[in-house]
């Protein structure tokens, strides 16, 4: 069963940066698509950015040159890295196969705010 644990969120103010990891049990990640995905309070979940097994990055415009998505597939992890936040960046991320395929795990909590 695949499981996955998203870290690395925090409070931080408009402007400033930070670096989301999710690592991802299970052999099978170096074969998936995987996606961060965001849901704000009130909102449905969206996927803001999804890395395919050959490198092709694709993300939602709102993020588009200011996130950045990653993996290592030797520490099965998968990492954002978000400069430039906004207050409208504000929810918990969390990550999984793109489109989705396993169970969520807890999501981390990102806060914009000054």
């Amino acid at each position: 069963q695949v499981q996955l644990v998203e870290s690395g969120g925090g409070l931080v103010q408009p402007g400033g940066s930070l670096r989301l990891s999710c690592v991802v049990s299970g052999s099978i990640f170096r074969f998936y698509t995987m996606g961060w995905y965001r849901q704000a309070p009130g909102k449905q979940r969206e996927l803001v950015a999804g890395l395919s097994s050959d490198g092709t990055r694709n993300y939602v415009d709102s993020v588009k040159g200011r996130f950045t998505i990653s993996r290592d597939n030797v520490k099965n992890t998968v990492y954002l890295q978000m400069n430039t936040l906004e207050p409208e960046d504000t929810a918990v991320y969390y990550c999984n196969a793109a489109p989705f395929r396993w169970a969520w795990g807890q999501g981390t909590q990102v806060t914009v705010s000054s």
